[in-house]
């Protein structure tokens, strides 16, 4: 059996880590040996005492057959893994192509989590899924923190305070997420999007499904760009749908693509005074005009908030669901599938690097 190495991750505001001991006893118990970088479950509250106890080894995880990241590695970390390993993690294959190429003049073959394909069978390796959903529940508990409203209605000695209206646009999973949690503080919701097809989802979560008559299904689960009459369209629409709402949530988003534009500096203008916009897409340029990544400002008494990567913001269980993913995968990797054949869908798909020297068996 391969060795597999955890190693800590670097990347600034990190805490998450690639496999928990919970998976870790997992994948021991299938046969396979673990190696855990010292202090690589710190951000998590992982001591490298439960990593022991999971029957894992604390040392260099580098000089493993395979190697399980959360982050893209940096070029130090790429020198570091030997001719012939596996790298799992997210690789950044549309954003950050160079990447696949140090891989392969590194003799590495990496594989995405990013690019697991959007099918039955690789549902539980399906980690944009998993981030996603605390993404979204993560955006409402910060839009109800900026936010100078209740969500619930509350009912006092001093009158009703009606709750608070909410309207997620882009809703796949993080946007489902936050549609539930928003629901489950209280508020009422709404949410739109424009493939058409999650109108039923949206609706069996109690929330309102927002119909502005533009639509553009895409393939894979997302949606394709806009053409320009439509985007123009949307914009004019949502302009005026969201003046009406006390939070709106953004999670829309195309693969490689700069995030598109649906909450305009006008909408803003327009919204109430005290009035939060809460964007996921900051990493990708942000589905608001005003929205400046990684920041917090307050435009128009409107407060935009665009915190990037979530998910590190709750360490345990966004951990604990990526170990999960990348257990899935190592185990139909390594147990199931041919991990030198790359005929296999799920493989195939999430593979960066496929020269013929990359495909040198692990076993």
């Amino acid at each position: 059996m391969p060795a597999i190495g955890v190693p800590r991750e670097t990347a600034s505001g990190e805490s998450r880590v690639a496999l928990v001991p919970a998976v870790v006893e997992r994948l021991r118990a299938a046969g396979h040996h673990l190696v855990v970088e010292t202090g690589a479950g710190e951000g998590a509250l992982i001591r490298d005492e439960d990593y022991r106890k999971a029957g894992a080894v604390i040392g260099d995880p580098w000089s493993a057959d395979v190697v399980v990241k959360v982050n893209p590695p940096t070029a130090l970390e790429i020198g570091r893994l030997k001719q012939g390993a596996r790298l799992i993690g997210f690789l950044a294959p549309r954003t950050r192509p160079e990447l696949s190429d140090q891989l392969r003049r590194a003799g590495v073959c990496g594989f995405a989590m990013e690019a697991v394909p959007r099918i039955s069978r690789a549902q539980t390796m399906d980690a944009l899924s998993s981030q996603a959903n605390v993404a979204g529940y993560k955006a409402v508990l910060c839009a109800a923190q900026c936010s100078t409203r209740f969500f619930p209605m509350m009912t006092t000695a001093a009158g009703t305070v009606k709750p608070a209206t909410v309207l997620v646009l882009g809703v796949g999973v993080a946007g489902l997420q936050a549609l539930a949690t928003a629901k489950r503080l209280g508020a009422r919701t709404t949410g739109f999007d424009v493939r058409p097809e999650v109108a039923e989802q949206v609706r069996s979560l109690g929330a309102k499904w927002l119909e502005l008559g533009v639509t553009a299904a895409g393939e894979g689960g997302y949606a394709r760009a806009l053409t320009p009459t439509e985007q123009a369209e949307q914009q004019r629409q949502l302009t005026q749908a969201i003046q009406g709402f006390d939070v709106v949530i953004t999670t829309a988003s195309v693969p490689g693509r700069a995030a598109p534009k649906l909450v305009t500096a006008e909408a803003v203008r327009l919204m109430r005074s005290g009035s939060v916009v809460v964007d996921l897409a900051g990493e990708a340029g942000g589905n608001c005009e005003l929205t400046v990544p990684g920041e917090t400002v307050l435009r128009h008494d409107v407060t935009i908030a665009a915190p990037l990567n979530l998910p590190a913001s709750m360490p345990e269980h966004a951990s604990e669901l990526y170990a999960r993913n990348i257990a899935a995968l190592l185990e139909h990797m390594l147990d199931g599938a041919d991990a030198r054949d790359l005929s296999d869908e799920i493989l195939d798909a999430c593979c960066v690097t496929k020269s013929d020297n990359e495909l040198t068996g692990i076993r």
